[in-house]
């Protein structure tokens, strides 16, 4: 489960444009565009050119879902971590700290573009 209202790890799987809800893509700006999508196993993050959109599936039917936007505008600085070379699992890590002092630290797994999310948020942040 993502409960993005307390600092977390997140272990994230990428996932292809196409598998975002669309739910998600209803909540875009005319001018947001996915920089990239991950799944843990129900839930979704979802990181724009604009900000970070979390889905929390909610309960044993899952027809029940929880939205969180995190616009970039907010976040002081933030740090990356590529992956190692030869690592026998490959992760990279995001961490965010916003204005609030409120901290997000996500692990990803897999093939992630960890410098393309980097860039979206650098132009906000910088």
């Amino acid at each position: 489960m993502i409960n993005i209202s307390k600092d977390s790890v997140f272990n994230l799987k990428p996932i292809s444009f196409s598998d975002v809800r669309e739910e998600v893509r209803a909540l875009l700006l005319d001018d947001e565009k996915i920089v990239a999508a991950f799944k843990t196993v129900r839930d979704q993050l979802v990181f724009t050119t604009k900000r970070i959109i979390s889905v929390d599936i909610q309960g044993i039917t899952g027809t029940r879902k929880s939205f969180t936007s995190l616009p970039y505008s907010k976040v002081q600085f933030y740090s990356i971590q590529t992956p190692g070379f030869m690592e026998f699992v490959s992760d990279s890590e995001l961490e965010l700290v916003f204005a609030s002092g409120f901290t997000a630290h996500f692990e990803i797994k897999g093939n992630c573009n960890i410098f393309a999310i980097s860039k979206a948020i650098s132009e906000f942040v910088l």
